[in-house]
């Protein structure tokens, strides 16, 4: 199938561009034959989802969620407005970038503040929304309690805010894409013998201080990782089939067996990935995370870096 160069319009803590690998050997090994729609019930920057897509023609229908309801307002301005999108983000790269840095954090400030607001219409707030992930710190998304974004300035000397070329190709991927916001519970009516999800819910935290998972208000604890292992259930037993990505806290603490004993009766994978989501440098490199899946068989073929 031919590549159109779609990737991740956005940075993403946590993305998937560097698992596709990892992602595409857990796959059924009939997954052509086998799978025609595709889920993921936590979109986040998508990279899993324009890979699949691309290199996978059988998937004739493709749904996506999130609970961020700003993030999911994005993807609908990229999929069906992405030119005025483009217009936006063109005006807002070329005001930025002649200031120097002290100037360009009053004009994120600025724009910070009016993305927390509630009245800006959809276009707008989608082109904001590109604009502070393209210059705040490290392309870092977290909501605070109240559910204002609050991620400080970055420090980037020329930091592509308008790319073009990704946002038209992204665009004609997604007219294939069904597009929702909610919990991920409301996929639950996709869950067929043809059916594929990919779960990539905000991590288990390593630590007390090392959660990155705020990207909505309301948190992603203990509770909810059990309420999802339940969902896995659901869908397995309705013949769907299921990867699920998740922090590896065993490789941290080897006493603690919360996902191992959570998923026990599933395949647990763990595979190696860089994490650069750290204020201190010191703290980024390779960690464990875990592949978990319903997928018996490993699949064996060859799959291409497109990222």
């Amino acid at each position: 199938m031919k590549i159109n160069g779609a990737k991740p319009f956005i940075k993403w803590a946590g993305g998937k561009s560097q698992l596709l690998e990892e992602i595409g050997k857990n796959l059924p090994p009939n997954f052509s034959n086998l799978i025609n729609i595709y889920v993921e019930p936590f979109i986040g920057g998508g990279a899993t989802l324009f890979w699949m897509l691309q290199k996978y023609p059988n998937i004739k229908h493709a749904y996506i969620n999130d609970i961020n309801e700003k993030l999911i307002n994005l993807y609908t301005i990229v999929k069906y407005d992405v030119e005025n999108l483009i217009e936006l983000l063109k005006k807002l790269e070329s005001q930025y970038i002649p200031f120097n840095h002290e100037d360009r954090t009053k004009f994120f400030l600025e724009k910070r503040n009016e993305f927390n607001n509630q009245d800006n219409d959809a276009l707008k707030q989608a082109a904001l929304f590109i604009f502070i992930n393209r210059t705040c710190f490290n392309g870092l998304y977290r909501e605070n309690s109240k559910g204002k974004f609050n991620v400080p300035h970055g420090k980037y000397s020329n930091p592509q805010i308008c790319d073009e070329v990704t946002l038209r190709a992204d665009s004609d991927i997604l007219q294939r894409v069904e597009i929702q916001c909610g919990d991920f519970a409301k996929t639950l009516d996709f869950a067929t013998e043809n059916t594929l999800y990919y779960l990539d819910p905000p991590y288990k935290p390593l630590s007390d201080t090392s959660s990155f998972n705020s990207y909505v208000k309301e948190s992603f604890n203990d509770n909810e990782q059990i309420r999802l292992r339940d969902f896995c259930n659901i869908i397995s037993e309705r013949g769907a089939k299921f990867i699920l990505s998740n922090s590896d806290v065993k490789g941290k603490d080897p006493e603690n067996d919360f996902f191992d004993e959570l998923y026990q009766n599933f395949n647990i994978r763990r595979v190696l990935a860089t994490r650069m989501v750290n204020a201190n440098p010191e703290k980024r490199g390779k960690l464990s995370e875990l592949m978990i899946s319903n997928i018996e068989q490993l699949n064996v073929e060859e799959i291409p870096t497109l990222f």
